[in-house]
């Protein structure tokens, strides 16, 4: 369980009521984390939405051949600065339900908030203005995420353009 205020500063909340909110701290808890230690790995069971409080989180892709994975595998950063950038894990909304990347602590330490994503899912069915507005928060979400790919794609395309002149 995490307390209400904290829950009250984030984001993704802002438009909540108060009657709302008070339905979330019993579905979070917050977790801590060291540089280079794993959030989650590629594969896993998407049980949890995550929301970066303090530091780094990167997301990975492993490599087929068991070398460990390293910020050149990255696809997408997130910290608490930018408030798209703070949600990590939506996996957990879109089946098969199972983690597409790996999420590292990339700074000193890492405090994240971890919703349950099966009572998460409950509350938006039964509460649909809740429902909705979590929806419309992802789908900025997720227009983030495509133009931070779309960002790393025309940045690799242009180190190849320069790489074969």
């Amino acid at each position: 369980m995490v307390e209400l205020e904290v829950i009250e500063k984030l984001h993704i909340f802002k438009d909540f009521t108060a009657d709302e909110l008070e339905k979330f701290p019993d579905l979070c808890s917050l977790e801590n984390y060291q540089v280079g230690e794993s959030i989650f790995l590629e594969g896993d069971s998407a049980e949890h939405m995550w929301i970066v409080m303090d530091g780094n989180v990167e997301l990975r892709f492993e490599m087929p051949d068991a070398r460990r994975t390293t910020h050149e595998n990255t696809l997408s950063s997130h910290n608490r600065d930018l408030p798209e950038s703070q949600i990590f894990g939506w996996s957990c909304f879109t089946p098969p339900y199972k983690m597409k990347l790996s999420a590292y602590c990339t700074s000193r330490r890492c405090q994240v908030l971890k919703i349950n994503a099966r009572e998460l899912n409950h509350l938006m069915e039964k509460d649909t203005s809740i429902g909705f507005k979590m929806m419309r928060y992802m789908v900025q979400v997720v227009g983030y995420r495509f133009k931070q790919m779309k960002d790393e794609v025309a940045k690799f395309m242009g180190i190849n353009l320069m790489n074969s002149w």
